[in-house]
């Protein structure tokens, strides 16, 4: 996270939780950033200083205005009018961590050789729950050469249940093995 996404993701959350709007607003922060991800061109635009604010705003009004609370529009002006519009991605992990915080949600992904079902995800984030005591954002990422099991990552930690990671650990203990 970079210290101008920092900066101004706090400030945007520390507004949004005051007016009691930070669970929307947050919701639209990702919407947007997601959006953002998949059209990188309008990134580069709305960075580029080859192109007049006052164009880039309008821009920013016609794709924006009236879909997004009034407060993320103001805020997403203010990152083009500073010229800081490409840290949108790291206002929203600043945002995001601070309502985490505040709400007692904890991001886990789950890295499995095939997609959970909605039961395997639901009773996933159930037990999660209840070893942390937290709510449990859970993400699914599926990854074949995990041939079985489950990668948990949270909290920068990673808990490797897979069957890779046991075929390895045999492995270094065979390769280990004094004969």
């Amino acid at each position: 996270m970079t210290e101008t996404g920092n900066a101004y993701g706090n400030a945007l959350y520390v507004l949004a939780h005051e007016e009691g709007r930070d669970e929307e607003i947050g919701r639209q922060l990702g919407e947007v950033c997601r959006l953002l991800r998949d059209e990188p061109d309008y990134v580069r635009l709305m960075s580029a200083p080859t192109v007049k604010k006052a164009q880039r705003l309008q821009l920013l009004e016609e794709t924006f205005g009236g879909r997004v609370d009034d407060y993320l529009m103001n805020f997403m002006s203010i990152l083009v009018e500073n010229n800081t519009f490409e840290e949108m991605s790291a206002c929203q992990e600043a945002y995001t961590a601070l309502y985490n915080q505040d709400h007692g949600v904890i991001e886990v992904t789950a890295v499995t050789a095939v997609a959970l079902t909605e039961e395997q995800k639901t009773a996933l984030s159930a037990k999660l729950s209840r070893e942390t005591g937290k709510i449990v954002g859970l993400k699914n990422i599926v990854d074949p050469s995990c041939m079985g099991g489950v990668r948990l990552e949270m909290n920068g930690r990673m808990l490797d249940g897979s069957v890779r990671a046991r075929l390895d650990a045999i492995k270094n203990s065979l390769l280990t093995a004094k004969a």
